[in-house]
């Protein structure tokens, strides 16, 4: 049976979008644990819509890590995948994940991210041109906001440590040849309306890579390929420097406020609300 462990704060405006694409799956095949915390909405009554399927545990405690962890108390099959509450992924898409990983040769697999940008910006839909020629782009795990792993792989690590960015803590923990990005498998990402909350979101980027080099810096050895010298090789054609001119940016300022402001506390949960309107 393929676990699913949904982690689920407020998510009142697009759980029933997430949980949607699952409908009508047997409770036998998929489970699906929708951890509600710290809701002061009514996602956990959207969520239980859709039971059988789906079950909802709720705690008072708004913690992504804390709920990871809450679900993988009661999930029970395996592989296991995590999925962000705003993210789109069909059911197809997650049995290609399993599928992947039934075949024994990685233990942690992701789809690539299809970045919705139809309600954004320009300006961030020129970020995003960018980011979309870079190494980076190519990285499921800590871009697609879904990522699963054998049971294997999942016992590389006992519980989800207290870190803002569990997704690239997980991706660290497995060299380049143990997890793969499936470029033929998507899920759907929908960013930032606007330049201002992208800086936001880009600014707890930036303090959860810090935090993870600060207590375990000998993970950084499994980072995948820089971002650097596909940057300056951008530069070579003129056509793209004003979106080159914005996604740096963005990430000049998001690294400042990262380094240079009080550090973002990975048990505030801190996220973009734009693309969670008229959903």
């Amino acid at each position: 049976m393929i676990s699913i462990v949904v982690p689920a704060h407020n998510e009142g405006s697009v759980i029933a979008r997430t949980l949607g694409a699952w409908a009508g799956q047997s409770s036998e095949s998929i489970e699906v644990v929708v951890v509600c915390n710290g809701c002061t909405d009514d996602t956990a009554s959207i969520a239980r819509r859709f039971s059988p399927m789906a079950r909802v545990v709720e705690t008072e405690v708004a913690n992504k890590i804390h709920a990871l962890n809450l679900g993988d108390q009661v999930a029970s099959g395996f592989p296991r995948i995590y999925i962000d509450a705003d993210i789109v992924i069909t059911v197809e898409a997650i049995i290609a994940l399993a599928q992947r990983l039934e075949e024994g040769e990685v233990l942690a697999v992701a789809p690539t991210a299809d970045i919705n940008l139809a309600k954004c910006s320009l300006l961030v839909q020129k970020y995003y041109e960018i980011r979309s020629k870079l190494p980076s782009s190519k990285e499921g795990i800590g871009g697609s906001g879904v990522y699963a792993l054998s049971e294997t792989g999942r016992s590389r690590f006992s519980s989800f440590p207290d870190v803002i960015a569990d997704d690239i803590y997980v991706r660290h923990l497995f060299k380049p040849a143990e997890r793969e990005t499936l470029p033929f498998v998507k899920s759907t990402v929908f960013p930032p309306r606007t330049i201002a909350q992208l800086i936001k979101v880009r600014t707890r980027a930036y303090a959860g890579i810090d935090e993870l080099d600060r207590v375990f810096p000998l993970l950084r050895a499994n980072e995948g390929k820089p971002n650097n010298r596909a940057i300056i090789g951008l530069f070579r054609n003129a056509s793209l420097w004003p979106g080159l001119l914005i996604y740096c940016y963005v990430n000049i300022v998001a690294r400042f406020r990262s380094r240079f402001r009080p550090r973002i506390a990975s048990h505030i949960w801190q996220r973009d609300e734009t693309s969670r309107r008229n959903v």
